[in-house]
């Protein structure tokens, strides 16, 4: 046998070296003398217990006096348990506020700041609009008049004597339901306010389209959230650089029109409809287009408004389940399947799935990317339908924010729709961060980008009036035709088309300039960079002619300072001196792991030590034990985790205790992990560690079955009110039935490196059932950093009577407290197995 610590194996008759079946060791003096107390412990419990019963049968009382006894417990027992349940639900309460009262307040019509308790309510800032909003109505009457009106004059010829002649905002202010403050997720340098704003106002606005033609405003309703940014932070009055405001997502706007009935209808008049306006706004405040406000002159305005976005999300869609049925036949009394497709939105950028026909559990394993200039704050909105001939039926929703794409990196799980009664999303995103180093380029056959471009369009000089003032002469030196008969106007109505392959975006339109200032910017995704090319064509608004092109080879951008090209370029098939100035930013996606978890004091882990040869004076094994022989040196090596060595040195009233070697079963190849967060039993000891069947065999039919004993539901978190560890036994499904009614099933709990009997748990029976319902709560006192360094050592066992010498497990399963989140808690189903079964020969 191999050596045990330095003390040595005991060489002298006696008691200390009885040998015990199943092991290979010695019993040193101390574990005996521990197992001799716990023994005397568990007989004087047992005594005080049945005493009672004895002293009334000795004095001959009536058995009613037992009855009533055992009553007066009963109740005592019931009425703790009842105290418990409420106060642990009362720290439950404590532990998990937000949610509770999210998920209470979901379907009332409050506030919006009840519906997100994260934000604050803020009437002291109502108050100051409400006494600051006539001097607003001035501001804005100034800006409209000055401002707007020539802007709308020159947006179309219908609308040449266009005029505000009443501007009045009311009384009604702007109100902000809820405030958000970001400082942990965001630059040290800068504060991002999230504003929640309903504006519900009581406007007079009148306009003069064309005498007699009238039109005007008397109320408008707007909701959205805006964002505002207070970057840089300075040392020096007025302690911020600039105001950046934008709004996240498009807000919902709603206008009462007065005058003319059929007023947009009227030539000139229709790009005036509600979306056209929403249109407008969002080329100023939407994403990506902000709105800046500098406040020193060292702030570059181009800067604040275009910054590179934050990083680029890619999101595969790998499949669904579970989703409803919505086809239905035979008007309505036959219920088929469905035809799902899912639609991806982020902003105004939306992807459409393909169609699964006839599937409620599709699977699409398609890839999306999305650039991300607001994390947290952008949302990925996926929305799932049934495909139909008339009208697609919704088949469920789900929202995430990008700001947990960004803080986890890459995320990988099912998300569950909402406003349907069944229906899980499997998605696989990862956060991918913009670097400046060539060498990270990497491109991909999967179609996947490898870089993105961003593209600043400023502005345009010199451009001519049509193409013709460039053409003016076919082949033979005669004048084009059109040239003849048509009059030039007297400046461009200009707008720039840019493309890589097949991704197009325009820019807006700049009326009747020859010189037109655009301020825009655009991001495409970049999969070949030594292949693709910029192509940039300014075109003409009403004709769609050409006034100009410029292409530029994306390979030139990787040869530049900081990858970007910020100058003129003269364009070709242009006027003589015709230039476009604008900044491109070439930018490598570089795919960002997640973060190592922290575990909180970790256990030691021990060197390994080389195996020695067996001493000569070691005792032998009797053969009573052969059928259960230590592991030899080759199932050691076998070892996949080292789990026990990681306590084994620590535990107490374990046989083994005095005995340092590692007695490391190996693990049989078709144990599957049911969790890739939880340790199976591989290297523990398999029963309780004072069970009288520890050395006994396994009973006949444990040994000749084949396949899985069954599965346990647990619940873990740490309550940190009260610094208490709770474990809860929920239930167990499909174990092994030790007999044709099913098995007398218990649960019992270890939290290692505990092993005495007194920290032995265990559940109430639960008879004749292969499915057993505990929900049983055991707490532990102890702070969070010394839970997470325990191991959960769990077992579920057959009741049997005492006198039986056959081992009572049905399964074990083993968890690593350190690498779970005791804080938020978690519930998962576990599969039991029984890694030390050996058949006898």
């Amino acid at each position: 046998m191999y050596s045990g610590d330095s003390k040595g194996t005991v060489q002298g008759g006696g008691f200390g070296e009885r040998s015990v079946p199943g092991t290979t060791g010695t019993l040193s003096p101390s574990v005996v003398n521990q197992l001799l107390m716990e023994f005397l412990m568990y007989f004087g419990r047992a005594l005080l217990v049945f005493y009672p019963v004895y002293l009334t049968g000795y004095l001959g009382l009536s058995v009613i006096w037992i009855l009533l006894g055992m009553m007066l417990i009963i109740w005592w027992k019931k009425n703790r348990k009842w105290k418990d349940i409420r106060i642990g639900t009362a720290m439950n309460f404590m532990d998990n506020e937000t949610q509770v009262i999210h998920n209470e307040l979901k379907t009332l019509n409050m506030a919006t700041w009840v519906h997100f308790p994260e934000l604050e309510k803020v009437d002291w800032l109502n108050k100051i609009l409400l006494q600051a909003w006539p001097f607003f109505g001035m501001f804005m009457e100034k800006l409209l008049k000055e401002k707007i009106q020539p802007s709308i004059r020159l947006s179309s010829p219908y609308l040449k004597t266009f005029t505000f002649t009443k501007v009045h905002f009311g009384h009604t202010p702007l109100r902000i339901t809820g405030l958000k403050v970001y400082t942990h997720e965001v630059d040290k340098r800068q504060v991002v306010m999230d504003l929640h704003i309903s504006y519900d106002g009581d406007v007079d606005i009148d306009t003069e389209v064309k005498p007699p033609i009238t039109a005007g405003v008397k109320s408008i309703r707007l909701q959205g959230m805006l964002r505002v940014i207070l970057e840089p932070l300075i040392g020096n009055a007025p302690l911020v650089g600039g105001v950046t405001m934008f709004f996240i997502r498009r807000p919902t706007l709603q206008i009462n029109w007065t005058g003319l009935t059929n007023l947009l209808d009227t030539p000139g008049l229709s790009n005036l409809s509600e979306p056209a306006i929403m249109d407008i706004i969002a080329s100023l405040m939407v994403l990506p287009n902000r709105m800046c406000i500098p406040l020193i002159d060292q702030v570059k305005v181009d800067q604040m408004r275009f910054p590179l976005p934050r990083g680029v999300v890619r999101v595969h869609l790998l499949e669904a389940r579970d989703l409803i049925a919505k086809d239905t036949y035979m008007m309505g009394m036959v219920k088929g399947k469905s035809d799902p497709y899912a639609v991806l939105r982020v902003g105004n950028i939306h992807f459409k799935s393909k169609t699964i026909q006839e599937n409620l559990h599709p699977r699409w394993n398609e890839v999306y990317e999305f650039v991300v200039h607001e994390a947290p704050g952008q949302e990925l909105e996926v929305d799932v339908f049934d495909e139909d001939t008339d009208k697609d039926d919704p088949l469920g929703k789900f929202r995430l924010d990008f700001g947990e794409v960004k803080k986890e990196k890459e995320m990988d799980k099912w998300f569950p729709l909402v406003d349907v009664t069944s229906g899980e999303v499997h998605l696989k995103l990862q956060w991918l961060s913009l670097q400046t180093d060539p060498g990270l380029l990497a491109e991909t056959s999967d179609g996947c980008a490898c870089a993105m471009l961003a593209v600043y369009l400023d502005n345009a000089s010199n451009l001519p009036k049509d193409h013709s003032e460039f053409s003016h002469f076919k082949k033979d030196g005669k004048h084009a035709k059109d040239a003849r008969i048509t009059r030039r106007p007297n400046n461009p109505n200009s707008y720039v088309e840019f493309s890589i392959d097949e991704q197009n975006q325009k820019s807006k339109v700049v009326f009747a300039s020859k010189d037109p200032v655009w301020e825009e910017c655009f991001t495409f995704f970049v999969h070949s960079i030594t292949n693709q090319r910029l192509n940039i064509q300014v075109k003409e608004h009403d004709k769609k002619t050409l006034l100009g092109t410029l292409n530029v080879p994306l390979s030139r951008l990787l040869n530049t300072s900081d990858m970007t090209l910020d100058q003129r370029f003269l364009l070709e098939r242009s006027g003589a001196n015709s230039q476009i100035k604008m900044k491109a930013t070439l930018r490598i996606l570089t795919l960002e792991k997640p973060e190592p978890k922290v575990i909180l004091n970790p256990p030691p882990h021990p060197q390994p030590q080389p195996l020695q040869n067996p001493p000569t004076t070691s005792p032998t094994p009797s053969p009573s034990t052969s059928s259960y022989a230590t592991p030899t040196a080759a199932a050691l090596d076998s070892s996949t985790n080292g789990f026990h060595g990681d306590y084994v040195r620590d535990r107490h009233g374990s046989l083994l205790a005095a005995d340092g070697r590692k007695t490391v079963p190996s693990t049989p190849a078709h144990i599957r992990r049911f969790d890739s967060q939880s340790l199976l039993s591989d290297n523990s000891i398999a029963s309780s560690r004072f069970d009288l069947t520890e050395g006994a065999p396994y009973p006949d039919y444990i040994m000749n079955h084949q396949g899985t004993f069954g599965e346990i539901q647990l619940t873990v978190r740490y309550v940190t009110l009260r610094s208490h560890l709770i474990i809860l036994v929920n239930s167990c499904r499909k174990l092994f039935a030790c007999s044709k009614d099913g098995s007398d099933a218990y649960v019992r709990l270890y939290l290692l490196p505990d092993q005495s009997w007194k920290h032995r748990m265990r559940t109430q029976v639960k008879k004749k059932t292969v499915t057993p319902v505990f929900n049983e709560k055991f707490e532990f006192d102890m702070s969070l950093e010394e839970a997470g360094t325990r191991k959960l050592d769990v077992a579920v066992k057959n009741n049997r009577m005492f006198h039986t010498r056959e081992r009572k497990e049905i399964g074990m399963v083993q968890i690593d407290l350190s690498q779970m989140d005791l804080v938020k808690g978690f519930t998962e189903w576990y599969e039991l197995t029984l890694p030390r079964l050996k058949k006898t020969a």
